[in-house]
């Protein structure tokens, strides 16, 4: 084969020359946090760096594996087959399979590129599509390199097609990112950029957080909007790395804040959240410890409206090891509790969640999910619920199917 035609390719294989090991691996857990949940726009960005990563590591089962991902994830998100969005995606399996002696592999996702680029031209070779520039950039920012072509490529991305917001958001929160480490660039506009890009996506957290970091690093007063923040991300379900950033970032607007109560309520779930997001390479039984006696203190400070943190509580006992009895015994008090319909159906969701994933217990996991789903109150952890058994229904693998089927067909809705 040509390998001219390889290295002329816009991929992962052309855009990151020799990775250090440890680099690939700090960055294969980086992002293993960040997390694949459905709905991430760059999730088939996502499954693309993590086939590149597996690939340089040695594992090109999992490499491949990734790559098939990716493209799948791509037709879900723009809601379409074949695109230009594939380019690189192709370019990554023409390279895998080369590595691995496949030519005729390689040679046909080599055609599959020249087929896409063809059927959607940029005006000259000189550019790249917009749906390359904006991965190109999403790569180098979550590698962290080659900064300033990060926000080049964005903006060329963006100029081409205005209409993705979570270009814009991205760029805004790496302009963000190299402000807060002293970069002068952009720094006249930022809060202008931030106000934009808020005004479209309106919803996102972390980005929200990004924009009172940074007013509180120019000395504006938010201490307000970071409460009220905290608050919004607080009574969520955290389902992504960015999420959990958010977090830290909330918490940390309001270090300055003579509230030491509510400082003391935010560093609590931010620990707690280290700890669940750093379980899949196990549990550091010593931030378990600290994270009990802060939980305690926080419960000991709001001793009327501490139900959440009581079952943070229990949960950080789920994840250690040596503390398996301590979970069962205070998830038993919480359910044995007189609490409000609400109350009842978010701990319902807590404990399935916890029955599930920590004891393996899937038929009673199924039977509390099913609690919450059945109170007849519209928030994020019935819906949760119901995504759940309607998922469990699909795959038909569980004796509960019809159970869980003829469950759903009587549910009442709010």
């Amino acid at each position: 084969m040509d390998l001219s035609k390889l290295e002329a390719l816009q991929c992962h294989f052309t855009w990151i020359l020799e990775p250090s090991k440890i680099n690939l691996v700090l960055h294969r857990d980086k992002l293993l946090e960040i997390g694949t949940e459905e709905g991430n726009s760059w999730l088939g960005h996502i499954y693309n760096l993590r086939g590149f990563i597996q690939c340089k590591l040695g594992s090109t089962e999992d490499a491949l594996s990734f790559f098939l991902q990716a493209a799948e994830a791509f037709g879900q998100m723009r809601r379409a087959g074949e695109g230009p969005w594939l380019v690189v995606n192709y370019g990554n399996l023409a390279w895998l399979h080369h590595l691995l002696g496949h030519q005729a592999e390689s040679e046909a996702y080599l055609s599959k590129v020249d087929a896409l680029k063809k059927k959607y031209p940029t005006p000259s070779e000189d550019e790249l599509h917009a749906e390359l520039y904006a991965e190109k950039a999403w790569t180098l920012m979550i590698l962290d390199i080659e900064r300033e072509l990060v926000s080049d490529y964005f903006q060329k991305a963006i100029t081409m097609q205005p209409d993705m917001v979570e270009w814009n958001t991205s760029h805004v929160i790496g302009l963000a990112s190299n402000f807060v480490r002293g970069s002068t660039k952009m720094e006249a506009d930022i809060l202008d950029k931030m106000r934009d890009a808020k005004e479209q996506d309106p919803e996102n957290l972390y980005l929200a957080a990004c924009d009172i970091q940074i007013r509180a690093m120019k000395g504006q007063d938010v201490a307000d909007e970071a409460r009220e923040l905290a608050e919004r991300v607080s009574i969520n379900p955290v389902s992504s790395y960015s999420q959990m950033r958010a977090i830290l970032l909330a918490a940390k607007a309001v270090e300055n804040n003579p509230d030491q109560r509510y400082l003391k309520k935010f560093a609590a779930l931010t620990l707690k959240w280290k700890i669940v997001f750093s379980n899949y390479s196990g549990v550091d039984e010593r931030m378990v410890d600290r994270a009990v006696i802060l939980h305690k203190e926080v419960i000991s400070l709001y001793p009327d409206s501490a139900l959440a943190e009581e079952m943070d509580l229990a949960n950080i006992y789920a994840k250690s090891k040596r503390r398996q009895d301590e979970a069962k015994h205070l998830f038993q008090q919480l359910l044995e509790r007189k609490l409000e319909p609400a109350e009842k159906q978010v701990l319902y969701k807590h404990y399935a969640k916890h029955l599930l994933f920590d004891l393996k217990d899937y038929n009673k996991s199924i039977e509390y999910n099913m609690k919450a789903a059945k109170i007849p109150i519209n928030s994020l952890y019935r819906e949760s619920s119901i995504k759940a058994l309607v998922k469990i229904k699909n795959k038909g693998r569980s004796p509960k199917c019809r159970e869980i089927e003829e469950f759903l067909e009587n549910l009442q809705k709010p």
